[in-house]
């Protein structure tokens, strides 16, 4: 989750919210919290509509992986950030259960789309012949 998108989920304003991350960074490995580089804000922008704002943001945003999520309830207290954080939780679990259900038709889909590339490569050979 990008640190705007939490700062927003706990009511407090970005710079803020990463100022009390610092203030806590050994609780925060490279595989709990990392920065995006310019090269993956610009696709991350390009390929969702809903962070057009960060196109022309200065600062590159950090991401926070869901064990990053789970670390921020020990260092924000207030009864919403527990709130928050329990709920953040809960829907990571839930995505996990829910693609761990369903990992099968996801795999088939892969296969699908795997097929359909090498369709499209194939028209694209037979237009080009024609």
């Amino acid at each position: 989750m990008l640190d705007r998108d939490l700062a927003e989920l706990y009511g407090v304003e970005t710079k803020v919210f990463n100022q009390a991350v610092k203030r806590n960074i050994k609780r925060f490995p490279q595989n709990y919290r990392f920065q995006l580089s310019e090269n993956e804000k610009n696709q991350l922008v390009t390929n969702c509509d809903w962070l057009n704002s960060l196109k022309h943001s200065s600062s590159l945003p950090y991401v926070f992986t869901e064990q990053g999520v789970s670390m921020l309830s020990a260092i924000l207290k207030s009864d919403k950030a527990i709130d928050i954080s329990i709920k953040i939780i809960d829907s990571f679990v839930s995505m996990r259960k829910l693609i761990s259900q369903n990992i099968s038709m996801f795999e088939r889909f892969e296969r699908i789309e795997q097929r359909l590339n090498i369709h499209d490569e194939n028209f694209d050979k037979l237009f080009d012949a024609l």
